[in-house]
């Protein structure tokens, strides 16, 4: 069923709900207060006829009757009759000649009990009251038809369905028109969004300026449509960068072979072909794992091996490993304001994926310095773990500063070091995966500084 349907049968529910509730309460309300009033009016002609009756020296029967007769009462039929203490009626009035009503004995006497016993008779409503004094104890039954209080109950209750009935109509009709508008702007994001493709992602929806829900919808599908084309440029840039990568040593490989193929050489000749093909293979497997790396810290932590991690620990192990990848790299560790407690040092995460970010990072630290030497520092305070790390290399150009952490991207001047261009993208990725953040400061010839702050385990009391 649509939006909109639902939409305008809820509203449409609603407000039948409502509707019946305050014409069923505006009726019962109108029904009791013409009961009451109905009971108020006969009560007070049984006690007026009660007291007459009472009162036999000054006012006979016939006298009564004609005082009966003589009070104007909005109600039709009336009947007075009035019953001694033995259930004997000694007293009838009637509006129209044998119009009586018959009166079981056991009303009489709980009229009696009770003072005075509202009942109906066929149409009519009646009032028992008992009426005693220091010579008399009589019953006195007053009824009549109330006529007018039935047709006014009557209108009100055709009134109040013709209200309902309309009501209804009116908030069905409003509750559809309402929905349309409603559901109207969903609609025309819903056809802007089916226009944008993987191959034009230029296209924004139309936010407007009004501060309610359909524009932080159309504001939050557009920053969706940012993160999607950032990601399929991203893409783009690194399956061609990739293969250009991948292409150059293949394309060297082919040509330096089909050159040795092309006339008999020398054993050395060859050896030196191998040799050179060797370094190209090499270079191609070194590309593809740090490509299989990149694909692996690319995607969640949910694939991961999860372990509680010292952070200590990694960055210990990073003196060793630069010694090893070249003699002249060398590494200096400082921890400062560093907890007692073992705990508050730990990190969740995968402990090769964190050495090999912090280890691409130095790297690159070791490499473009001028002394070949970085500087790691490790502070942990009240909200994260921080590690810093510096050296008095190159630098960084302020226009390359946000570029430095795309897939294959390499500043011009130390092209010559070598490298792919992953490491600073494969690091920046996973420590994003890790809910770390990495950020780079840095001046032309005076060096580069990268703080990378990881939140701990548990939380940091110092």
């Amino acid at each position: 069923m649509p939006v909109r349907f639902r939409i305008t049968f809820l509203f449409s529910g609603l407000v039948f709900l409502i509707l019946g509730l305050v014409c069923v309460a505006i009726y019962y309300i109108s029904y009791t207060s013409r009961i009451n009033n109905i009971k108020t009016r006969l009560t007070n002609r049984a006690i007026t006829t009660a007291r007459l009756l009472s009162q036999s020296e000054v006012f006979d029967r016939q006298l009564v009757q004609r005082i009966d007769s003589a009070t104007t009462m909005a109600m039709k039929d009336k009947t007075v009759q009035a019953y001694d203490y033995t259930n004997t009626r000694f007293y009838l009035y009637s509006d129209r000649s044998n119009d009586t009503i018959v009166i079981d004995h056991s009303i009489l006497n709980e009229a009696r009990i009770n003072k005075e016993i509202y009942f109906t008779v066929g149409n009519k409503e009646s009032i028992a009251y008992h009426y005693t004094d220091s010579n008399n104890r009589i019953v006195v039954v007053a009824a009549a038809y109330d006529e007018e209080g039935k047709n006014k109950l009557h209108q009100l209750k055709l009134i109040l369905l013709a209200s309902f009935c309309g009501g209804v109509i009116i908030a069905f009709i409003s509750g559809y028109i309402f929905s349309t508008s409603l559901l109207r702007p969903v609609r025309k994001i819903a056809d802007e969004v089916k226009e944008i493709s993987a191959k034009d992602f230029t296209q924004r929806i139309q936010a407007g300026t009004a501060s309610d829900e359909w524009t932080y919808l159309a504001i939050t599908l557009n920053q969706l449509l940012n993160r999607l084309q950032d990601s399929f440029e991203t893409q783009r840039r690194f399956i061609s960068n990739a293969s250009h990568e991948l292409s150059t040593p293949l394309t060297s490989i082919s040509s330096q072979l089909e050159v040795s193929l092309q006339r008999e050489r020398s054993a050395d000749e060859y050896r030196k072909i191998m040799q050179s093909v060797y370094q190209d293979v090499q270079q191609m497997n070194k590309l593809t794992q740090t490509l299989l790396e990149f694909a692996k810290a690319s995607g969640s932590s949910g694939g991961l091996e999860i372990n509680s991690v010292r952070i200590d620990e990694i960055l210990l192990r990073l003196p060793s490993e630069m010694a090893k990848i070249n003699t002249a790299y060398s590494v200096s560790i400082m921890f400062d304001q560093l907890p007692a407690e073992e705990r508050m040092l730990l990190v969740l995460g995968n402990e090769e994926l964190l050495f090999m970010a912090t280890k691409n990072i130095v790297l690159n630290a070791c490499k473009y310095s001028k002394d070949h030497h970085a500087i790691i520092q490790l502070t942990i305070n009240s909200n994260y773990i921080v590690i810093t790390i510096q050296d008095n290399g190159i630098g960084i150009p302020p226009s390359e500063l946000e570029k430095i952490f795309q897939p294959f991207y390499r500043i011009q001047e130390p092209r010559q070091t070598g490298g792919f261009g992953l490491g600073l993208s494969l690091a920046g990725r996973i420590i994003k995966l890790h809910n770390g953040h990495i950020k780079v400061e840095s001046e032309v010839d005076r060096g580069t500084l990268f703080t990378i702050t990881f939140p701990p385990e548990v939380p940091v009391k110092i």
